[in-house]
């Protein structure tokens, strides 16, 4: 009592709480009653409004816990948290305020002896609420709020120190304190900066906390603490925004420990793949945050499920094509969506591939790669992805789609080993799309064979085709060509080559194309060429001019223009990096005397905005024309092997590539039925090949669709006898099939049975065989039974 002063604004006779101070520490065993006397005499001037007396017994009870650490302080503690919470449940938000800043105090404090008995589930609840406080002043409304912050972080201090405190990290807890931490982090309403006390904002605490919450989460506690997050996300429509939901994950990736970023990861693919059906903008901004995540997370690794988290993503395209093309998310719940949503997604999905493809190592991008590809549907060789309702138009969306993902897996993929790069499992699917009537196909393979042929980044130096009179300036990283390329170019070359040729023959390609085709073969020159290799692609080279010079119907005038130019650019370019002076002085001939009489058939002409383009063809012959018999001499002068150059290239059409070109599902069969090794002309012994006609694809439906009409007929008697037949039919009817099962069974029985086995080995001759005996009913000594 001598504690209190007569009047309270004099505060507490500091005398007399220094003797209560020595009297407790000299005998803890009368701690627990003090704190029941200072709890009651709080209680009573709670009551009774005396408000300065109920500070002067907070600040003693303060300093009493502040000095005695023995082991009695238990039962001390016990009056201290009941005074506290006798002051959270007050409606004066100072007595609020002052109990937190206690309760703060004490939450600090480490104790020598655990509790096993101590609950904070009132104050969990009670600060939460505090952290929604909708009080008219604002800025007591933020006290009362940075007050529950702060009793929170007290919360989480005390129980997660000590592991046999109550468990804070169960989902009921969970469930209140994380979204009245984000309802603080993100409120609109609040537009007090800073506070006079703590010279702090209340979303600067909040994210303190936020962050202090998560660091100490342990790797079985994380999902409960993501959780609520996705949850608060959802119910306030925050994924919409983008900016708040990645700002709170970055604090979380940021926050966690690092071995534990991958769970954020999954409980993120986990919440994508529940809201398939949503809005095309919520799923955007689930993705974007996975984006930003996998950025953050770039450790080498996204955990260890890493093809489960592309499989999520490519699940997303697909879904959002099938959204597109039916122009609703969820029939049943008219859903509708937008093809402009829809292809903002997408875009967001194929970045966030390339964000996650970007953290991993090279061997598992390698895998990554592999993985798309046996995605994407490759004519006769993979099955069409996607709906039903997609149809065509869908599986080009879907390959178009993909392809986009795979160039972003290869940007930056650098291996040293081509074999590994781009082996034959993952070579002939995505060469095969070089032959698809869609350009925008083409040009992605192109695109993506640039990419992970450029191992030096040479790329951004051939950008532009054009005729190139020193190419020192280009400052070139040229690499001796290694043991595995030349193993590659040997076993995948004549394919590339192949392609290449069949892409210049398109008659949809555009000045795109020609571009990209320009710098895959610059590319083969600079990173994979020796001396094989250039005659090779010097061979192309002409092949290509001779291809232009062909008065095909297919191309257009342009198109040929523009397969002279290629040829002509390349040339050029090679016959510099071949460094044989009387070889680059024929191509360089050829450009001047082009350049004077026909400037239309080099790329400053037709690969501009508005070019050339003459009416026939008809007058380019001679001079103009690179000569193939002057080139096979200056280079077999040099020492080329000119053998191969003066046979002409005739790229032949394999049954891959045909089948690549198909388009009717009868083409599709027949075809497989002629790849069939059953049918290979290699085999001796040839059986006659079953000619799948248009007449017998017919044959076959409509004997299918007469099938089926039999069935159903013979079905519908059935069901009639059974209803209207009289029972002594039916089950002399049933009687008969019986008989016959049984009749069946007894023969097979009897062949089963066999005679005993004969101690001899055989029977005696002269002798009848003995009666069969079945197997079951032999008798067996009891050693021989098991």
């Amino acid at each position: 009592d001598n504690i209190f002063p007569e009047d309270p604004e004099d505060g507490l006779v500091k005398v007399n709480m220094e003797k209560l101070t020595f009297y407790a520490l000299s005998a803890p065993e009368k701690l627990d009653r003090i704190g029941a006397y200072l709890s009651e005499r709080l209680s009573r001037d709670v009551a009774r409004h005396r408000y300065g007396y109920v500070c002067i017994a907070m600040e003693a009870l303060d300093q009493l816990l502040m000095a005695c650490h023995c082991q009695s302080i238990n039962l001390f503690v016990e009056s201290f948290l009941t005074m506290v919470r006798k002051l959270l449940e007050a409606d004066k938000p100072n007595l609020q305020i002052l109990g937190t800043n206690s309760f703060v105090k004490f939450a600090n404090i480490e104790e020598d002896t655990a509790s096993y008995h101590r609950s904070y589930d009132f104050f969990v609840s009670r600060f939460s609420e505090m952290c929604h406080s909708s009080y008219e002043d604002p800025d007591v409304r933020t006290k009362i709020r940075m007050a529950g912050i702060r009793g929170l972080q007290g919360v989480v201090r005390k129980t997660v120190r000590d592991e046999l405190q109550a468990n804070i990290w169960e989902r009921q807890h969970m469930d209140k304190i994380v979204p009245s931490l984000l309802f603080n982090l993100q409120d609109p309403t609040d537009r007090s900066p800073v506070t006079q006390v703590s010279k702090e904002s209340p979303a600067e605490l909040t994210e303190r906390c936020f962050r202090e919450l998560l660091g100490r989460a342990a790797y079985g506690n994380i999902k409960n603490a993501i959780k609520p997050v996705l949850m608060h996300l959802d119910n306030h429509s925050l994924w919409e925004g983008k900016s708040f939901a990645v700002r709170c994950f970055k604090i979380i990736m940021y926050s966690i420990q690092s071995q534990h970023s991958h769970l954020v990861i999954q409980q993120l693919l986990g919440h994508l793949d529940a809201n398939s059906k949503s809005s095309a903008t919520v799923r955007a901004g689930i993705v974007e945050v996975l984006s930003e995540a996998a950025v953050i997370e770039a450790s080498g690794s996204v955990g260890p499920t890493v093809l489960e988290v592309f499989n999520t993503l490519l699940k997303q395209l697909r879904l959002s094509v099938d959204y597109e093309l039916t122009g609703s998310c969820d029939p049943y719940c008219n859903n509708k969506t937008t093809t402009d949503q829809e292809r903002q997604l997408q875009e967001a999905v194929i970045k966030t591939i390339g964000s996650f493809a970007n953290t991993l190592p090279i061997y598992q991008r390698a895998e990554v790669m592999l993985f798309i590809m046996g995605k994407i549907p490759v004519p006769g060789i993979y099955p069409a992805l996607g709906s039903p309702i997609a149809g065509f138009e869908g599986s080009r969306m879907i390959q178009v789609m993909l392809l986009k993902s795979l160039l972003q897996v290869t940007e930056r993929y650098e291996s040293s080993n081509m074999l590994a790069a781009l082996p034959s499992s993952f070579l002939e699917p995505l060469l095969s799309f070089t032959l698809m009537e869609d350009p925008e196909i083409r040009l992605l393979v192109l695109s993506i064979l640039i990419s992970l042929i450029d191992r030096h980044q040479n790329t951004h130096k051939f950008t532009f085709l054009s005729i190139l009179s020193d190419i020192s300036v280009l400052k070139l990283k040229v690499d001796k060509c290694s043991r595995q390329d030349n193993l590659f170019m040997k076993k995948h070359g004549q394919r590339l080559y192949r392609h290449i040729f069949l892409t210049c023959s398109e008659e949809n390609s555009g000045r795109s194309h020609y571009q990209a085709l320009y710098t895959l073969l610059a590319l083969l020159s600079v990173e994979l060429a020796n001396e094989e290799v250039v005659v090779d692609l010097i061979r192309l080279a002409l092949a290509l001019q001779d291809l232009a010079l062909a008065n095909d119907e297919r191309l257009s005038l342009y198109n040929r223009c523009a397969v002279h130019a290629l040829s002509a650019a390349y040339l050029s370019l090679i016959s510099q990096l071949t460094t044989v002076p009387a070889f680059c002085q024929h191509i360089q001939e050829v450009i001047e005397l082009r350049q004077k009489e026909v400037p239309y058939l080099l790329p400053e002409d037709i690969f501009i905005e508005n070019p050339r383009v003459p009416e026939s063809l008809e007058q380019v012959e001679g001079e103009v024309l690179f000569q193939q018999f002057q080139i096979a001499e200056v280079l077999g002068g040099s020492g080329y092997n000119i053998e191969i150059l003066n046979t002409p290239f005739t790229p032949q059409i394999t049954d891959e590539d045909r089948l690549s070109k198909r388009k009717s599902i009868g083409d599709t069969i027949s075809l497989q039925m002629d790849m069939d090794p059953r049918y290979s002309p290699e085999r001796e012994q040839k059986s006659p090949a079953e000619q799948i006609t248009f007449e017998t694809l017919k044959n076959a439906i409509v004997d299918s669709v007469n099938g089926e009409e039999q069935e159903r007929e013979k079905r519908r008697l059935v069901v009639e006898r059974f209803q209207t037949a009289p029972f002594e039919e039916i089950a002399a009817h049933c009687g008969a099939k019986s008989s016959l099962l049984q009749s069946k069974l007894d023969q097979i029985f009897e062949l089963t049975i066999r005679p005993p086995p004969s101690p001899s080995g055989s029977a005696s001759q002269g002798q009848t065989p003995t009666r069969s005996v079945p197997v079951y009913e032999m008798k067996f000594p009891d050693l021989c039974v098991y």
